[in-house]
């Protein structure tokens, strides 16, 4: 997870964060190893702000990819953001229950799975009832 820690924390270094001044960066690795990062892309209408997770999830879908292994979030700060509410319910579209979710704390690093942050989620098999 190291190796992924380290993409997400280069991906943050992209960041346009001009309003809030919090960059995040983030690294998915695919079921196949490759990795895609993304960063934090604000605005200033904050609704119109590209998550970091999101970038990174959408750079790999338009490549080919729909499984994915783990993801790894940071922040300038290091303060062990998680992804969102609405990045987890997009990983959901993709990823099992399982997915590894590690997020950057100082020197140390957090880990999750999707399921832990996100229970009970909405997904394609409750669409079908």
């Amino acid at each position: 997870m190291d190796e992924l820690i380290e993409r997400a924390r280069k991906a943050l270094r992209s960041s346009y964060a001009p309003y809030s001044a919090y960059r995040v960066g983030a690294a998915l690795r695919t079921a196949d190893g490759t990795v895609f990062t993304g960063c934090n892309i604000e605005n200033a209408n904050y609704s119109n702000s590209v998550h970091a997770e999101e970038l990174a999830i959408s750079k790999a879908v338009e490549d080919g990819h729909r499984e994915f292994e783990s993801i790894a979030v940071t922040s300038s700060k290091r303060d062990g953001v998680t992804p969102c509410g609405m990045c987890r319910q997009t990983l959901t579209e993709f990823c099992d229950e399982e997915l590894q979710i590690v997020c950057d704390e100082d020197d140390a690093v957090a880990a999750y799975t999707l399921g832990e942050l996100l229970p009970n989620t909405i997904s394609s098999e409750n669409l079908e009832d």
